[in-house]
């Protein structure tokens, strides 16, 4: 029921889709407003410098004409007609005539008269009116006035008119971030699908060229990274399938012989002088059983996340030692020269002594198992760089290019060499490389050493005390 209620909820969310189209409406419609706010404020302004404009220039053409007063007394109406423009003259006396006159004051008056041009307001007949004045050429001025009701009247036009082209404008913005949203949303979504059908456990879903389908480079680089996913993912299936078989193989052969074995001692028809026979077949599959579950249960330790390590001050060197004069005698009792390689001084390292212990023995049983009679098996060591390098070589048949790209994944060189060489449970090199790995070393193979078998060099970083 739970899972049913977040399935719910998440079915009520919005879409990205809806989600970037709400939020590109919203962006696009506070850019408007605030546009918009902004033109309001503005236009009052724009309307009165048009209005200062257009009167300084009907007034500098008139303080052109050179009878100043007889003219603009005479044809006052004619040019002011419905307008509301109204007229003032100022003459070379600074004496001030027409009907604009008592919007003039003294100190406006003094500036024109000094010969610089006037812009200002005053008040005619209780309105308040624009002044625009211009000295004459001969002396004397001529001023314009225009009531500001005109100024308003004029700025309430351009607002009517600002309202089309910013709904136009949020409608354009709305359309652009519908358009937008669907192109960002599509391949997000298709994302989406691929994860869900990959998480349901298709395969292959993926497009072929990432590339080339529509979309931002983020999309592009999300295409190429499920398509990674998606190889990954069918590339370990397939390794896990196929370690399945493998264990599965290993495990029926020894189980087949042991219920084979106890059936026949159940119906009581093995002869008494074939028992013990039986027994020590029973012990040997059975011991082989537990070495396979036992590797098994050691890589799942290894790939756990609390796999434990014991650190403490290690003499590498006297590891070493200590191996040799176990594998000396195992090496002889199967007809191998065993040799050892050592490093003539201590070898410290803070490390897990009895793990790097358990991977060398690892190693060494690899390397016996592949060395025929007659050759040699080589436990080396030797500081390197400041670090310690443990190395096994061997006599055997060595390692191909191939090999050395799969050498430490699951039961690959036991699936590919079953038959052909003697091989053990598959798990113990892929137990090494993670114990490697662990123990914050590295674990690498080389196809051919020395001895004509394969290398494997085990890295440890060493403490740096003599």
């Amino acid at each position: 029921m739970t899972g049913f209620r977040a399935a719910g909820r998440a079915g009520r969310r919005t879409g990205l889709a809806g989600e970037l189209v709400l939020l590109a409406g919203a962006v696009t419609t506070v850019a408007v407003l605030l546009t918009g706010l902004v033109a309001w404020h503005t236009v009052r302004g724009t309307a009165e410098a048009q209005e200062r404009d257009q009167l300084a220039r009907q007034a500098k053409v008139l303080s052109r004409v050179p009878a100043l007063s007889a003219l603009l007394y005479e044809g006052e109406q004619r040019i002011a007609g419905a307008n509301g423009v109204e007229i003032a003259v100022v003459d070379a006396a600074g004496v001030v005539g027409g009907p604009a006159a008592p919007a003039l004051g003294t100190p406006q008056r003094d500036v024109l008269l000094s010969g610089r041009t006037l812009s200002s307001t005053g008040e005619l007949r209780g309105t308040e009116v624009l002044v625009e004045g211009i000295p004459a050429r001969r002396g004397g001025a001529v001023v314009l006035t225009r009531p500001l009701t005109d100024v308003d009247a004029a700025a309430a036009r351009m607002r009517r008119d600002l309202l089309l082209p910013l709904g136009a404008g949020l409608a354009g913005a709305v359309a652009a971030g519908v358009l937008l949203a669907r192109r960002l949303a599509r391949p997000l979504g298709h994302a989406v699908d691929v994860a869900a059908r990959l998480a349901a456990g298709e395969r292959g879903v993926t497009d072929a060229d990432p590339a080339a389908a529509p979309g931002p480079a983020e999309a592009v680089e999300l295409g190429r990274a499920l398509g990674v996913l998606d190889a990954a993912l069918a590339h370990g299936e397939r390794r896990q399938r196929d370690f399945l078989l493998s264990v599965s193989h290993e495990i029926r052969t020894p189980l087949t012989s042991v219920l084979g074995y106890a059936e026949a001692l159940a119906d009581e028809v093995v002869p008494a002088e074939r028992l013990p026979g039986a027994a020590r077949v029973l012990h040997a599959e059975a011991r082989r059983l537990d070495r396979f579950l036992a590797d098994l249960l050691d890589l799942a330790a290894l790939e756990a996340d609390d796999f434990r390590l014991d650190p403490a001050d290690t003499d590498l060197d006297a590891l070493v030692g200590e191996a040799a004069a176990v594998w000396r005698e195992r090496c002889t009792r199967h007809g191998v020269e065993f040799r050892i390689e050592r490093a003539g001084r201590p070898v410290p390292a803070r490390t897990d002594g009895f793990r790097v212990r358990q991977l060398t023995d690892c190693l060494l049983a690899n390397a016996l198992r592949l060395t025929p009679a007659g050759a040699p098996v080589v436990l080396a060591v030797r500081v390197r760089d400041g670090g310690a390098e443990i190395e096994v070589r061997d006599g055997g048949p060595g390692l191909t290019e191939d090999d050395l790209a799969v050498a430490f994944e699951r039961g690959a060189l036991h699936e590919r060499y079953r038959g052909l060489r003697p091989v053990g449970t598959g798990l113990g090199l892929a137990i090494a490389h993670r114990l490697a790995t662990r123990l914050d070393g590295t674990l690498t193979a080389r196809a051919r050493g020395p001895e004509g078998g394969a290398v494997f060099t085990l890295g440890l970083p060493t403490t740096g005390k003599p």
